[in-house]
């Protein structure tokens, strides 16, 4: 069960994010990868972010279950984005099968789409983790990826897997760009930016 603090952190997101209403045009969700966006990420965020007004919804240990229940207790009722970014599922990964994490992934999709019907969803897959490339996450990673990718319209559900950017040339990831193997440092934020900025920009245009 979440932590009394985890709910007073939803409520204080639904909170600031109906504060700034339809000023919020892009939005990012998911877990703590997302979520140290606010850390690590924070320059990178202002810089490339800011003119957006986005709003970032991840929270750290998040699974796609949670942020469906925060979906449920109306987290965008009321929002508008033009373009909703997302990455769900790295802490299901050894707590579910990767096909029960990509019907969580795809029940959070179709949520959002009910949400905000004239939003566009970047669905990322889930970034690789483990020093190495036999760590025992890359499989059943993979796996949830080679599913949902599936998932993409090509109208109003764009996929994206830039994994392989974060990875040296034998699969290997260094601490270098994720110092804990599964977390992003700001240079692996800097990538993960790079990665996704044609789509933004096609999306809300350049700024």
């Amino acid at each position: 069960m979440p932590r009394m603090d985890w709910f007073k952190r939803v409520s204080l997101n639904n909170e600031n994010a109906k504060k700034e209403g339809d000023a919020i045009q892009l939005i990012f969700d998911g877990d703590s990868i997302t979520d140290f966006w606010a850390g690590r990420g924070k320059a990178i965020w202002t810089e490339r972010y800011g003119n957006y007004h986005a709003f970032n919804f991840g929270i750290a240990s998040d699974r796609t279950e949670h942020v469906l229940w925060r979906l449920s207790q109306g987290q965008v009722d009321g929002l508008h984005p033009k373009l909703i970014v997302l990455l769900i599922g790295a802490n299901n990964v050894f707590a579910n099968p990767p096909e029960q994490i990509a019907e969580g992934v795809k029940a959070i999709v179709a949520d959002y789409r009910k949400r905000c019907p004239n939003s566009s969803i970047l669905l990322q897959g889930i970034f690789p983790s483990g020093a190495s490339s036999t760590s025992p996450r890359r499989a059943p990673t993979k796996t949830v990826n080679d599913i949902i990718c599936k998932l993409a319209d090509g109208k109003k559900v764009i996929y994206i897997d830039f994994g392989e950017k974060f990875l040296s040339p034998d699969g290997s990831l260094s601490a270098e760009i994720m110092p804990d193997f599964l977390h992003p440092s700001t240079k692996g934020y800097q990538i993960w930016a790079d990665a996704i900025q044609p789509i933004i920009d096609q999306q809300l245009g350049a700024k």
